[in-house]
Order: structure tokens, then sequence, then C-alpha cells
């Protein structure tokens, strides 16, 4: 059995990994990155990119049906599933290569080997190869970047039932006559616009008392009524006993607040949370400590109990965003070539959820504040104030912003068009530690969806 010797060892094609083995072999260090499926990770090959491509066309569905609204006259589109997942397919497999080519020709130094990696030592990596070959690796350090996998919730009769996780309803292309999200989360609230837009009739089935849980009880609502306006049936309270499944028919049955309730669907989303893809990899054998979950447990270094063994990305627990795990690497290349460590454990925070309108959420909302005793004066601003919104018909939504004592952001809550956008201007200006008057007198361009900027800190007031 052949025995290589590196200075680093990446297991895990992700937005950590890939970028950090780049890093690492432009200075100078012998890097072997191993992956056991695609290559790009979760957010390229079944996470942020094809569901953002697939909204795009649910999209163009949905202003077809409203072009009546702007004296267009409606049409309802012929929605082709096969072409969209071809167009998705064709966005993806174009990223897929561009990862493949800055991996293994635009950067010297990269080894990379398709298989399963499983530690025998502290760094020592046993990978099996395609061809069912043993290949044993030896590195200075090693990289954990295994992300996580679709959680499957312990229920009577689901076990066993053709059921679909988020990757394989993404190949599908057929349009489900009627998709039952069990899960009220962001991917359950994404993907039920994005299948009732294209024409499906949707269910959500939430055990929770409100969609987003994490989110201010008004942004929840809301959400919850931008969907129902449009068609999705959403059931909240919904604790599901037991599924079946019987001539092309799923049957949840669930206990509700008004009694038990059988949900009917054509085809099931199981969107219930991920879990960590730590339980293949041997950690047991090098030593690494898990949590009660199953994720890596790692310091603000991200490194693991198990020196020069490191965590990044969704394996480690916390946030699972793309964003984060980039940063991941940035945190661990400026540490180990730059010697410029900072911490993982306190840095900012911003997120987009990709419905119509967007969610765009950065720093505190009221309910965080509340359980951290910060004092703080909230105002919230009706989209439908803001002109670029009467002007495109796109009036849905409020933005919510808490200022501290000192006249400085503590946080934004941006539910509108382009919320991800407009987040994005909060976080700068949290930044820059700008006080909240600088935006109110700023002259910004009309008209734009910034104008909202000098307006929405009006009327500031202590939290009700």
């Amino acid at each position: 059995m052949p025995n290589t010797s590196y200075d680093a060892l990446i297991i895990g094609s992700g937005q950590a990994g890939n970028p950090l083995a780049t890093a690492l072999a432009k200075a100078g260090r012998k890097v072997v990155l191993v992956e056991e499926n695609k290559l790009g990770g979760s957010c390229i090959n079944y996470g942020c990119s094809p569901v953002k491509a697939m909204l795009a066309s649910a999209e163009r569905a949905h202003q077809l049906r409203t072009a009546d609204d702007y004296g267009l006259g409606r049409q309802e589109p012929a929605v082709d599933m096969a072409a969209v997942i071809a167009r998705k397919d064709v966005i993806i497999g174009e990223m897929r290569k561009g990862v493949r080519s800055n991996l293994t020709k635009e950067t010297a130094g990269i080894t990379v080997l398709h298989g399963h990696a499983a530690f025998s030592s502290p760094r020592t990596v046993q990978v099996e190869l395609e061809n069912g070959k043993i290949q044993e690796l030896k590195a200075k350090k090693v990289f954990i970047n295994t992300g996580t996998r679709a959680a499957i919730p312990d229920i009577d009769g689901l076990e066993g039932l053709p059921y679909l996780s988020t990757t394989q309803l993404l190949d599908l292309k057929e349009l489900p006559e009627h998709l039952v999200i069990l899960g009220g989360g962001y991917i359950g609230l994404e993907f039920s616009q994005l299948y009732r837009r294209l024409g499906s009739k949707v269910t959500i089935v939430e055990a929770a008392a409100q969609l987003l849980e994490r989110e201010d009880d008004d942004v929840c609502q809301a959400l919850t009524e931008v969907l129902t306006q449009e068609g999705v049936d959403v059931v909240l309270g919904a604790k599901v006993r037991k599924v079946s499944h019987h001539d092309g028919t799923f049957t949840l049955t669930a206990d509700t607040r008004s009694g038990e309730r059988r949900l009917r669907g054509s085809h099931l989303l199981v969107a219930t949370g991920r879990t960590p893809n730590t339980d293949t990899l041997g950690l047991e054998t090098a030593g690494v400590e898990l949590d009660e979950k199953g994720y890596i447990r790692v310091n603000e270094r991200l490194e693991t109990n198990v020196r020069g063994v490191y965590a990044l990305g969704d394996v480690h627990g916390g946030p699972q965003f793309t964003h984060i795990s980039y940063d991941d690497y940035r945190v661990v290349r400026d540490g180990l070539l730059h010697r410029k460590w900072r911490s993982a454990k306190q840095r900012p925070l911003p997120y987009c959820v990709f419905t119509e309108p967007q969610l765009g959420r950065i720093g505190l909302n009221e309910e965080q504040a509340k359980e951290e005793g910060i004092a703080y004066r909230v105002a919230t601003m009706p989209v439908s104030t803001i002109g670029r919104a009467r002007e495109t018909g796109r009036t849905a939504g409020f933005w919510k912003v808490l200022v501290g004592p000192d006249d400085r952001l503590l946080g934004a809550t941006v539910l509108c068009a382009e919320g991800g956008e407009i987040m994005s201007m909060f976080q700068l200006m949290m930044a820059g530690k700008l006080k909240y008057q600088q935006l109110q007198n700023m002259v910004l361009a009309h008209p734009c969806w910034a104008e909202g900027l000098n307006n929405v800190f009006a009327k500031l007031d202590k939290p009700k």
C-alpha cells in the first residue's frame, strides 16, 4: 500500500476546502484534497446555486401570471420542468468545471483524489479510491470540510418510502402535482414558493407554532401571509406521527391543536434540518471530539482537540451558510500563512432567505436583544412607503432596525425585494460604526431602494 506525505490534507471539496487548497499550494505547500462526491461542495451541487437558478425560472413564471397588473395581459406559463432542470444543470456544470480547473490546472502543487477518506491515526488517512484500491496519506495538518446531509426524522412508516431530499428534488424532471414539504425552515420556504409558482399545489407542514422560529413574530407572520396569498397551504403546530404511501399518494397523519389531520400529496420533501457527515470518517480513531449532535468541536481558530486537525464549514456546527464556510477558510489562511489569527466565534452573521420578497438579516433582532438584555430603540417601515416599491409593484414586506443608546445600529431585518442587497448596506453601516443620523442625511440616488435608508430611522422608539 503506497504511502504519501503532504503538508496539508483536505477532506472535502467545499467552500472552505477549495480556496484553502489553492492558498496553501500558492504558498509552496504540498496539498492533497480528497472528495468522495462531486467537486464544489453543497453550495454548488445541491444548495445555493441550483436552488437560486430554479427560483429564477419560478420568478419568470410568476411575472407572466401577474403581467395583467402591469397592463400586459395575464398569461399562464407552459412550464417545461425538464428544461428548468436542464438550465440549472448547465449553470452548475460550468461552476463545477471552474472548481476542477482551479484545483487541477490553474494551481500547481495540488493533488485531487476521488474516494472515501477515514482516519487511521490523528494525521494519517486511508482513502478508498473509486477503483477500490486503498491509498494511505500522511499530512502535517488535516482539514475536515465534509459538510452535512439531510436529517431524516424518526417518524413511523417513513423509512423505506420514496420521499425526496432536497438533492433529489433538484433533479426531478416532472412537476409534482401536490408537493408536501415537511419542515418550515429556510429551505422549506424557498422550495414552497418555487414549486407553487411553477404550478404545483404545495403544503408546508411544520411542528412549531410558526415558520422560521428563530425570527421575530412579525417577520414570521408576514412571510406566512406572503406564501398563503400565493396559494401555499401552511399547516403549523402539526406533529407528524405517521407517514404512508399508497397508489402514488403520500399520507401524513399529524396531531394538531384542532385534532388529528391527514395531509395528502403526490410528492413528499423532507426538509427538517441537516446532520453532519462525521460518522464514517474514523474520527474516534483519531481522537477527534464531537458534540451531542455529531458536529466536530473546534476552538476559535477552528482547530479540534487534536493538534493540527481542523474542521471547516458546516461540519463544525453553528450557522450553516456558504459565506461563513468561506470565512472559515480566511480565518485559517490568515492564521497559518500570515500569523494573523482572529476568532471564528466572533464575526458578523449576515444571511438572506431567497423567497420573494427576500428576508435579509444582520445583527440582532428584537427577540435576541431582549434575551441578551441589550437596550435598544426600534423603527419599522413598510416597504410600500418606498417610491421604488410602488413603481415596480413590489410593495410586500417591511424594514426593521434596532439602534443602541450610542445611535449606532445593532441589527436590521429587511423583508423586501432585493432584501439581501439592502441588508448588506446596513452591514456596511455597522462595520463602519456609523451613527444612524449619517444615513438619514446622506444624499442617495432617486428612485433607488436605498432611499429607504433616509427614512427608516424616522420613528425610532422604545420597544413595546
